[in-house]
């Protein structure tokens, strides 16, 4: 059997596969990284595990996490998916999705993509971590605690130093398999 991070759920399959096959892996797609960056605002308080249910009702709710489409939801849209079971039902939350789309269409005007800008955080590459325990992993960096303070002042909501970190894990900025999990020598 594989090795893998102590924090997978080895009894559900799709939190396995979210580890093996998505978690740590570099993402250089504008769309998928607002997708991550909304994920993990929305985890603020829950689990992981209680989002990746989610995922799917969420990419239905906002289009895909087509950025410029849901710049442009409504009040009245956003007002109706806090009746939506499928996702978290919290209107700060909700309502900061339209208000991070907003301010990652701005990013990219300025700089030319949310994946450049996000990037240059880490100088274009992933932070290769060797942590041999989940104990020793930091909850949070200086690195995240600049995007955390960068992004905010663009005006973005949930995008504390904790949640930021965790959004690099997600989308590979940072690998923090544990070196004894399969997947930490794979992305090195």
């Amino acid at each position: 059997m594989k090795q893998r991070c102590g924090w997978v759920n080895l009894d559900n399959p799709k939190y396995v596969t979210y580890h093996d096959e998505e978690w740590g892996v570099p993402v250089h797609d504008d769309q998928k990284l607002f997708e991550f960056l909304i994920l993990e605002g929305a985890q603020a308080g829950l689990s992981w595990e209680t989002i990746l249910k989610k995922r799917s009702a969420y990419q239905q709710a906002f289009h895909h996490f087509e950025i410029s489409k849901v710049a442009k939801m409504s009040d009245t849209e956003l007002d109706a998916l806090l009746i939506d079971s499928g996702i978290v039902k919290n209107k700060l939350k909700v309502y900061s999705t339209r208000k991070n789309a907003q301010a990652v269409l701005a990013i990219q005007k300025e700089i030319g993509s949310f994946d450049a800008y996000l990037w240059s955080f880490v100088e274009n590459a992933p932070i290769k971590n060797e942590f041999k325990k989940l104990c020793l992993i930091p909850a949070q960096t200086s690195v995240s605690v600049a995007l955390s303070k960068d992004l905010k002042k663009r005006g973005c909501n949930f995008v504390g130093p904790t949640i930021m970190y965790a959004f690099m894990q997600a989308v590979g900025m940072v690998n923090d398999h544990t070196t004894n999990c399969f997947r930490h020598t794979e992305l090195m």
